[in-house]
């Protein structure tokens, strides 16, 4: 499942857009290792879209940058996957269902949190627009 884009007008719906994306990503590929769990020899991953949106916003305490600029460091950024660090068993498989189902339950929440911020956003312009 896809989540629909949206128009990229400003530093904020980039930020927000990204960061649906990237937990979109992150949902699916806890769903593939859950789908694997049996699977022999099936290494899981993990997705890391956090650290690149850290980056383009400034790191830890920065100032977002300019709206232009936020725009263009994330319209080409990507989430990173990357193998999970868990050990592996018998079968040469490494999924570990405690491990995936924590991360599908935050990711769950998170994706809520920011789906809440992006409605938000628009009630907002849309009240500024005075369609209310």
């Amino acid at each position: 499942m896809s989540v629909p884009s949206y128009a990229v007008s400003d530093s904020v719906s980039a930020v927000l857009g990204f960061a649906l994306d990237g937990l979109s990503q992150r949902q699916n590929t806890i769903a593939d290792n859950l789908a694997n769990i049996d699977t022999p020899g099936f290494r899981a991953t993990a997705v890391d879209f956090e650290s690149v949106l850290r980056s383009a916003i400034g790191g830890p305490g920065g100032a977002p940058s300019a709206e232009g600029a936020m725009a263009r460091r994330l319209g080409g950024a990507a989430p990173m996957e990357l193998d999970a660090n868990t050990p592996v068993g018998e079968n040469g498989n490494n999924v570990d269902l405690r491990k995936e189902t924590l991360a599908a339950m935050q990711s769950q929440f998170m994706y809520q949190m920011v789906a809440r911020a992006v409605t938000d956003r628009f009630a907002l312009v849309k009240t500024v627009a005075g369609a209310v």
